[in-house]
């Protein structure tokens, strides 16, 4: 079944490649902020016009609001002269100050504006709202989807991973008027954390990835992260629907019991509406896959340029949702075509100095590190080489899933490069699978490695937790080779 084919969807927009449009940030006055908040307006012209915003005084541009956060060690009230020099036509603060220019609007709690102005901004736009989550894979389904509907629909995304208490409400005060559809990504590391999320962002369409184990130190079982993924549901629209992985259990589980009408997609599963199927690696040693997509009897060929069978899932969870709201396959397959992969998600880089780099560091967690060691041993190779940093949050379990991945990588005939505390399990699990391999204590040394070590020939995966830092290794080595991204 399909959503959303209305007869605004079959107008001209949908038959030809929509024109470029003016993308002007939502617009409103001092006033109209300072009502929205519940704020005064202590300094400056109450109909001075705000066309966006900011948290970081760094990043302001001209006619933001600027929001100041108070911290023990930061606090943001510090910087608000630097953002009204740089432009800013606003800033929203919790402390008495005085400014020689722009506007400021007195509040009890700032964080609390943030999420009062970006409740008045929605009721404005976007029209409609995809809400993406799951424990893996958001920030990839959530770039295909919106590459998909930019072919028919005024499309704005979140940009980033901007997807918590702080970068979601500041990404919907950054929406251009006129959007159509927002693709936003939605995470959560608490409790509690996607249920504002949603009743924030009043979603129309919820797309569920996959449940895994991540944030066990917070959660305890793959059941309780299941829960807080379901929080994305509570601000559901009446008439809004859900794209479920039916190749998942937890997913499936948590997808019925709601009563919305739910699209199914997978890879396996019979049932799912939107099927990936026939998936094949790019040949040769080329970046990407091959699949055939099908739905309701119909049948697309698709080339995804994404590093890794596992992209096809996100690839057909966002195909599900595109689908549904009207697309064709062959339009979803074209859209595909030109997509870029997010940075440090699997990103390749062929270097000039004759190794294949693939940079996957941005995060980690137990069953993501096994595909991502399963497509790095699908290229072609002298020697294979996996820097591989701490998983961080995984709780009491976490050593096991260490040393599990430890003799996964020993299995596929990788020389292993364990970086940080935790990956001393995984180094033991290389060990205890026959195979030999490197401890090294942070980033930094990991780097002096690779510069010394890594050679002509060599395929060279690199993946941790983002608190490990191993972007320094990719930069290190690309910095002293050059290289070319795919």
């Amino acid at each position: 079944m399909r959503f959303w084919v209305t007869e605004s969807c079959l107008s001209p927009i949908s038959r030809r490649r929509p024109r470029p449009w003016r993308r002007a940030v939502a617009r409103f006055t001092v006033e109209e902020a300072a009502r929205a908040v519940g704020g005064r307006i202590a300094a400056g012209d109450p109909q001075s016009v705000i066309d966006g915003a900011a948290i970081d005084s760094r990043a302001v541009r001209s006619g933001e609001v600027f929001f100041a956060f108070g911290g023990a060690h930061t606090d943001g009230h510090r910087f608000v002269p630097d953002a009204l020099a740089r432009g800013a036509a606003a800033a929203i603060v919790q402390e008495d100050l005085s400014v020689s220019s722009g506007a400021l609007i007195r509040v009890d709690d700032t964080f609390q504006a943030l999420h009062d102005l970006a409740r008045f901004v929605r009721a404005r736009t976007p029209e409609r709202l995809v809400g993406i989550t799951g424990s893996a894979g958001k920030t990839t389904t959530k770039e295909l989807l919106a590459a998909m509907l930019a072919a028919r629909f005024r499309t704005h995304w979140t940009p980033g991973n901007l997807n918590n208490l702080y970068g979601f409400p500041l990404s919907l005060l950054n929406v251009p008027d006129g959007t159509q559809w927002m693709v936003a990504e939605m995470g959560m590391s608490t409790p509690g954390e996607l249920h504002q999320l949603s009743l924030l962002g009043r979603p129309d369409a919820a797309v569920f990835t996959v449940v895994r184990p991540v944030h066990l130190e917070f959660f305890g079982t793959i059941q309780a992260i299941a829960e807080a993924k379901s929080e994305i549901l509570a601000g559901l629209a009446p008439d809004g629907f859900i794209v479920a992985n039916a190749d998942d259990p937890e997913v499936t589980r948590i997808s019925l019991r709601h009563g919305a009408r739910v699209v199914w997609y997978g890879l396996g599963a019979e049932h799912a509406e939107v099927r990936g199927r026939h998936i094949v690696p790019e040949p040769d040693g080329g970046v990407g896959s091959r699949f055939e997509l099908t739905a309701e009897g119909q049948s697309a060929e698709v080339r995804l340029p994404l590093h890794g069978l596992y992209n096809v899932e996100n690839c057909v969870a966002a195909a599900a949702c595109a689908w549904a709201l009207g697309l064709s396959l062959e339009e979803i397959a074209a859209a595909v075509a030109g997509v870029k992969p997010a940075s440090m998600r699997g990103v390749v880089h062929r270097a000039e100095a004759g190794f294949l780099l693939i940079d996957d560091s941005y995060n980690s967690n137990p069953d993501a590190v096994g595909k991502a060691l399963e497509s790095a041993a699908a290229f072609p190779a002298e020697r294979r080489v996996a820097v591989l940093g701490d998983m961080l949050e995984l709780g009491p379990e976490g050593p096991r899933f260490h040393r599990e991945a430890g003799e996964r990588a020993a299995a596929l005939g990788f020389l292993v490069v364990g970086v940080g505390e935790l990956s001393r399990e995984l180094v033991h699990g290389v060990e205890n699978a026959g195979s030999g391999a490197v401890w090294l204590p942070d980033a930094d040394a990991a780097s002096e490695w690779a510069a010394s070590q890594i050679r002509p020939g060599d395929v060279v995966l690199v993946k941790g937790s983002r608190g490990v830092k191993l972007d320094r290794v990719v930069r290190r080595l690309l910095g002293e080779s050059g290289e070319g991204a795919h």
